[in-house]
């Protein structure tokens, strides 16, 4: 059975290369999927590469 792997809101900044609130503001927005769990928000690496593969495609550049 492969493991699911998820990613913290600091690694997944630290792999887009942006702050924490930015990756905060992708997910209120509904554009990174993710899972509040107690106080902190985890996201699913698929959820992760998905949200790569559709900022390629929009050329998206800021979170706003």
């Amino acid at each position: 059975m492969d493991k699911i792997k998820f990613y913290t809101m600091e690694e997944t900044a630290e792999i887009l290369r942006v702050t924490k609130q930015a990756v905060l503001r992708y997910i209120r927005a509904g554009r990174l999927r993710a899972a509040k769990l107690g106080r902190a928000w985890r996201i699913q690496e698929e959820d992760l590469n998905a949200f790569i593969e559709d900022a390629k495609k929009e050329g998206l550049k800021s979170p706003y």
